[in-house]
C-alpha cells in the first residue's frame, strides 16, 4: 500500500513538473526521501483551496463596485488598493473634486454676472480660494470614507498596498505600512484604471505644468492658462479657472474640440464657450513647454508641420487623454495578453487569456468613464457568481460638465451619415422651453436621431442646463429599444426642462407643439 502511494505521489509530481511555470516547486521532486517529501508538500500546495473567491486589484469605481457586488453575492472578497484611499482617480483626483470646483465657480460666476437679472443685487463678490479647495476636500474625504464603510458592511477585506499578480490565482501586495501579504483566490479582477497620457517635450511637474490632478489644487488663479487638449477633462477644468478670471486658451491637435460630439451641437457648444472667454487654437501641435522663472514658454507648430510660434502662460494644463494602467502588475509574467494600446484583451465575459484572471474598466476596450467601469464591475462579478451579466456599450452616456452641459448617448448624425444609415432628425431649442426661459438659461438644444423606417432611437445629444441629468431618460429609452414616439407620448411634468426632450422626440417622428 505504501509503495502504491509513493508511486502515485511521484506520478503526480512528474506530471505537475511539466507545468513548472505555474508550479515551480514541483521541479525539484526526485526519487528518494527528500524528493518524496518535497513532492508531498507540493501536492498539498496544489490541492489547497484558494483563500478567497475573488481578489480585486484597484479600488476605483470599477474595483470598489465589483468588490461590493461580490460581497453582496456572498463571495469571499479582498480589494487591494495602492492609493491608501478608495475611489480611484475619479473620487480622489478626478470626477468628484472637479465637479465640486465646477459648482463653486459656477455659483461665483452667477453671483457676479447673472444675479442682477433676477433683482438680486450683491456687491463685493470675491473668491476665497483656500475655502473653495477646503469644500472640495471635504466632499472627497466624506465619500472615500463612505466607500470604505460600504466595503466593511459587505464583509470585503481591504488591503492597502500595491497588488502584483504572482500566479494565476495569487496576488502579492506590497503593503503601504511595510512588508507584503500573499493572497490567493479562485478569480482575480484587474481594475487598475488609467493614468495621464504623457506628451513628448512637455514634462509635468504639477506646479507650473500640471495634469488634471494639479489643476484641482492650484494655489492661485492663473492670469493666463493654456490647456493642451480639447476633450472633456481639459474643457471642464478650463471652465473652472475661466469663471474665476483666467485668460484661457485651448490648444488642440485635431480639427476641433470633442471630436466624438455631434458636429452641429459642437458648433453651438464652442460658440458658447467662446462667449465665456475661451480662445481655441486648433490643428496645432505643442512641440515643447519649458518653465522659465514664473512663466511657462510653449513652442507650437501647425499639426501638419510648418513655422513654429511661441506662447507664454502662467500655468499649462496637459489634458491629452489617458492610458490604461497595466504596468508593474505582473501581467506579462503570468501570460495575460495586452493589445497594442496596452489594454487587457478580454472576451465577452471579461476573461483574459488566463482563465482565472479578469479585467474591467479603463484597462479594457470601451469608453474610459467611471460609470462604464462600474457597470463592468457588476457584470463581471455576476458572471463569476454564475448569473447573467452584460454591459451595452452603445448606451453608455458621455457627459461634459461645463455650462451649458452636454450629455450624449448612442450614435451621432455624422456617424450615421458616414455609415450610410437612413435616419430622421428632430430638434428642440431650450429657447422655446418655458422652464429654461424662467431661469434665463436658454442656450442649447435637444437633438434626436432615429431610424428612418422603425423610428427606433439611435442617438441623442443634449446641450443645455442639467443635460447630464436629463440624458438618463434617453439612455433608459434606448436600453429598452424605444422609438421617439414612445417618449413623445409619455407625459412630462410642466414646466420642466425635460419637456424639451419630449418636444424633440415629437419633432423626430411628427411635429413639436411649442415651436
Amino acid at each position: 500500500m505504501a509503495g502504491f502511494l509513493r508511486s502515485a505521489v511521484l506520478g503526480v509530481a512528474r506530471q505537475a513538473s511539466r507545468s513548472s511555470r505555474v508550479f515551480p516547486q514541483l521541479d525539484q521532486a526526485q526519487p528518494g526521501v527528500a524528493g518524496f517529501s518535497r513532492a508531498i508538500g507540493a501536492v498539498r500546495w496544489y490541492a489547497a483551496e484558494p483563500e478567497h473567491d475573488v481578489i480585486v486589484i484597484g479600488g476605483g469605481p470599477g474595483g470598489y463596485v465589483a468588490s461590493i457586488k461580490a460581497g453582496q453575492l456572498k463571495l469571499k472578497t479582498v480589494c487591494v488598493e495602492k492609493r491608501g484611499a478608495l475611489g480611484g482617480t475619479c473620487l480622489n483626483v478626478g470626477c468628484i473634486p472637479s465637479k465640486a470646483l465646477l459648482q463653486t465657480s459656477h455659483m461665483y460666476h452667477e453671483a457676479k454676472e447673472n444675479f442682477k437679472n433676477h433683482g438680486v443685487m450683491v456687491s463685493g463678490v470675491d473668491i476665497d480660494l483656500p475655502a473653495m479647495m477646503a469644500q472640495k476636500d471635504r466632499a472627497v474625504k466624506g465619500l472615500t470614507q463612505g466607500v470604505e464603510g460600504l466595503l466593511k458592511k459587505n464583509k470585503v477585506k481591504y488591503v492597502k498596498g500595491w497588488g502584483k499578480i504572482t500566479g494565476p490565482n495569487e496576488v502579492t501586495a506590497e503593503l503601504l505600512d511595510g512588508g507584503e501579504e500573499k493572497l490567493t483566490a479562485k478569480s482575480i479582477i484587474i481594475a487598475t484604471g488609467s493614468d495621464v497620457r504623457e506628451l513628448p517635450g512637455v514634462k509635468i511637474d504639477e506646479e507650473k505644468i500640471v495634469s488634471s490632478t494639479g489643476a484641482l489644487s492650484l494655489k492661485a488663479i492663473p492670469k493666463k492658462l493654456v490647456v493642451i487638449g480639447g476633450g472633456y477633462i481639459g474643457l471642464e477644468m478650463a471652465s473652472v479657472w475661466c469663471r474665476l478670471g483666467s485668460d484661457v486658451e485651448v490648444v488642440e491637435f485635431t480639427d476641433d474640440v470633442v471630436p466624438t460630439m455631434d458636429s452641429e451641437v459642437r458648433r453651438a457648444f464652442k460658440r458658447s464657450l467662446q462667449k465665456q472667454g475661451f480662445k481655441f487654437t486648433l490643428k496645432t501641435k505643442v512641440v515643447s513647454a519649458e518653465v522659465q522663472g514664473d512663466k511657462v514658454n510653449l513652442v507650437l507648430e501647425p499639426a501638419k508641420g510648418g513655422e513654429q510660434t511661441k506662447l507664454e502662460a502662467d500655468i499649462v494644463l496637459v489634458a491629452t487623454g489617458r492610458v490604461p494602467f497595466t504596468k508593474g502588475l505582473g501581467l506579462e509574467e503570468v501570460g495575460v495578453k495586452l493589445d497594442k494600446f496596452g489594454r487587457v484583451e478580454v472576451d465577452q465575459h471579461f476573461r483574459s487569456s488566463v482563465p482565472s484572471i479578469y479585467a474591467i474598466g479603463d484597462v479594457i476596450p470601451g469608453p474610459m468613464l467611471a460609470h462604464k467601469a462600474e457597470e463592468d464591475g457588476v457584470a463581471c462579478v455576476e458572471l463569476l457568481a454564475g448569473k447573467a451579466g452584460h454591459v451595452n456599450y452603445d448606451t453608455v452616456p458621455g457627459i461634459i460638465y461645463t455650462w451649458p452641459e452636454v450629455g450624449m448617448v448612442g450614435k451621432t448624425e455624422d456617424q450615421l451619415k458616414a455609415a450610410g444609415v437612413k435616419y430622421r432628425v428632430g430638434k428642440f431649442p431650450f429657447m422655446a422651453n418655458s422652464r429654461a426661459r424662467t431661469i434665463e438659461d436658454t442656450e442649447g438644444m435637444v437633438k434626436f436621431i432615429s431610424d428612418a423606417e422603425t423610428d427606433k432611437i439611435l442617438g441623442v445629444t443634449i446641450m443645455g442646463p442639467n443635460a447630464g441629468e436629463m440624458i438618463g431618460e434617453c439612455v433608459l429609452a434606448m436600453e429598452y429599444g424605444a422609438a421617439t414616439e414612445d417618449i413623445a407620448r409619455t407625459c412630462h411634468g410642466h414646466p420642466t426642462l425635460s419637456e424639451a426632450i419630449k418636444e424633440a422626440a415629437m419633432a423626430t417622428y411628427d411635429k413639436p407643439i411649442h415651436i
